[in-house]
């Protein structure tokens, strides 16, 4: 380390992107399910989805919360800077393939695709999904492989990690805000990964569970999903 600190300036750079990579800590399901996912886990399995859609080409994906609606009071203490549960809005941009089907189906199966994903393989509350076409494409572009974070597994330590490793569904502990395992006199807050075909919701609720009778206390579980694995 140099004796003007750039190994620790170095360290809180990297670490700053690597949260900021991780977009919106978005609801999952509602107030009483005590889960969340990072928006850069549920845009990779949104882009595996819509990649399955003939005579489109999705662009930017953002999730945000629908503005006029009322955000709810979670059950269980949200992970920092963490949206409130309520419903969502996705907002897509699209290019279509000229002389195709018709630009309005091909929109709509588009649309189709990605609240099936929301709903199907995560578990998200979402109220709309816009989808605007920005271009037209001369033909079908060759589907490109859609990769989802993957930040390394956490080590397993102690009765509530073994807990929520051992959980089907879970594909290996995270630790992208700390350890895997937060625990503070108030509440426990667990990260990990979701196996490929597993619905994100479905296994938070077993892993909140899981770690709730581990914990041996009366203790609010949050869950977070920071990745979930595409086949």
């Amino acid at each position: 380390m140099t004796g003007d600190g750039s190994c620790g300036h170095d360290g809180l750079a990297q670490a700053v992107r690597s949260r900021l990579a991780l977009g919106r800590l978005l609801p999952l399901g509602g107030a009483r399910d005590g889960a969340w996912i990072t928006e850069e886990a549920a845009v990779a399995v949104l882009r595996h989805a819509g990649g399955g859609v003939p005579g489109t080409a999705l662009g930017k994906l953002r999730i945000a919360p629908v503005g006029t609606a009322a955000a709810a009071r979670a059950t269980v203490p949200a992970p920092p800077s963490a949206l409130p549960p309520g419903p969502l809005r996705v907002e897509a941009e699209a290019e279509a393939v000229a002389g195709g089907e018709p630009l309005p189906l091909a929109v709509e199966r588009l649309r189709d695709a990605l609240f099936g994903a929301c709903s199907g393989a995560l578990g998200l509350e979402v109220a709309e999904v816009d989808v605007r076409v920005t271009g037209l494409l001369e033909a079908q572009p060759n589907p490109s492989a859609v990769v989802g974070p993957d930040r390394g597994a956490a080590a397993v330590r102690g009765p509530e990690a073994e807990a929520a490793a051992a959980v089907p569904g879970v594909a290996h502990l995270t630790g992208v805000l700390g350890a895997a395992v937060h625990r503070t006199d108030g509440h426990v807050r667990v990260e990990f990964a979701v196996a490929s075909g597993q619905r994100a919701l479905d296994v938070a609720g077993a892993v909140r569970s899981a770690v709730a009778a581990a914990a041996g206390a009366d203790l609010p579980v949050a869950a977070l999903v920071t990745a979930v694995e595409l086949p």
